[in-house]
């Protein structure tokens, strides 16, 4: 393991005024989103449209990372150039998805546990090889206003987060470390905020037993927020204290940096949490960390509406890409 690759890593992936993109979706996400759409899910409409992403001109500006998938890593972009050249010519740092999704977690209804330890270490040098210089693996916590999640089920995510970051470590990869507690329910903010808590606190305890090198990660949470069906609606301010609160108690100051989940929230609501986030933090003195985002559909929803499939409207949709990276980018200082 080389600490202070790791470390120089994880510190460019969270630039000042940048973010990552995460252009990683599987096969079924795409096609729910594609269908919606009216675009048919194919590997050449797959190709085409993430090759429209990481060639808009600029993006680097704004995008510090981005992360692939198997499928994309793996091909070239539209005009012949592998996914992983194209991003390093515009400056962005490639990585990879590298877990195998969120299976049912065995005694435990309702609750799930993320896949794809086995052969990940053989996967790794696999990637490596094809230019990824960091990985992401996402668990998933559920949580209800009572009862979920379990103990076992965040004990059972927090051990596989910390064992798929030692592999990374292993392979001078640097991990992002996803605990992601879902927005889904009609949980409140303060109820989002003792599993966020809870579940981050747990992470980390597996993560020093792992012997994980801290100053090579990058942590990418939820931000504390009301349930998708909460009646009560917390605003960005009360969203900024709760969260981070969350982080103080919880993210050592050797982490580089924290890269936000969207998690379901609307563009609008991603950028302008991000931005109190950071201007509360700003007003307190700073923070030990970079906080900036890591976004999937809150980067790309309107891209890919504009570009719908249509050749044509390449141009006008990397124009509306370039403008949602601008905006988080200046939401990360606070902007």
């Amino acid at each position: 393991m080389d600490t202070a690759k790791l470390n120089r890593t994880a510190c460019a992936m969270v630039a000042r005024a940048k973010g990552i993109l995460a252009m990683d979706e599987s096969h079924p996400t795409c096609a729910r989103r594609f269908d919606k759409l009216g675009i048919t899910n194919s590997e050449e409409n797959r190709q085409s449209y993430r090759s429209l992403l990481v060639t808009a001109p600029g993006l680097g500006d704004n995008i510090a990372a981005a992360i692939l998938f198997d499928e994309t890593i793996r091909q070239k972009t539209t005009s012949g150039d592998s996914f992983p050249e194209c991003l390093i010519a515009q400056g962005i740092i490639p990585g990879i998805k590298v877990d195998a999704g969120a299976k049912p977690l065995a005694n435990h209804h309702g609750e799930k546990i993320t896949e794809g330890l086995d052969g990940l270490r053989e996967r790794l040098a696999d990637y490596r090889a094809l230019g990824a210089r960091f990985a992401k693996w996402r668990a998933v916590i559920t949580i209800d206003g009572e009862t979920l999640p379990s103990a076992a089920c965040v004990d059972a995510n927090a051990h596989a987060l910390a064992r798929y970051a030692a592999l990374c470590q292993e392979a001078d990869i640097a991990p992002i470390v996803e605990p992601e507690v879902l927005m889904d329910g009609a949980h409140t903010i303060e109820r989002c905020m003792k599993v966020t808590l809870d579940t981050q606190k747990r992470v980390f305890e597996e993560l020093r037993g792992q012997g994980v090198e801290l100053s090579g990660i990058v942590l990418k949470p939820n931000m504390v927020v009301s349930g998708s069906e909460c009646p009560e609606r917390a605003d960005s301010d009360t969203v900024a204290r709760l969260t981070l609160d969350c982080l103080r108690q919880t993210v050592p100051p050797e982490v580089p940096g924290i890269a936000f989940l969207s998690g379901g929230l609307s563009d609008e609501d991603a950028t302008a949490h991000l931005s109190a986030i950071n201007r509360l933090a700003a007003a307190e003195g700073g923070a030990p960390w970079r906080i900036t985002f890591s976004y999937g559909r809150a980067l790309q929803q309107t891209a890919m509406k504009v570009w719908g499939g249509r050749p044509a409207m390449l141009a006008d949709a990397q124009r509306a890409l370039l403008r949602r990276a601008q905006e988080n980018g200046a939401a990360s200082i606070g902007a």
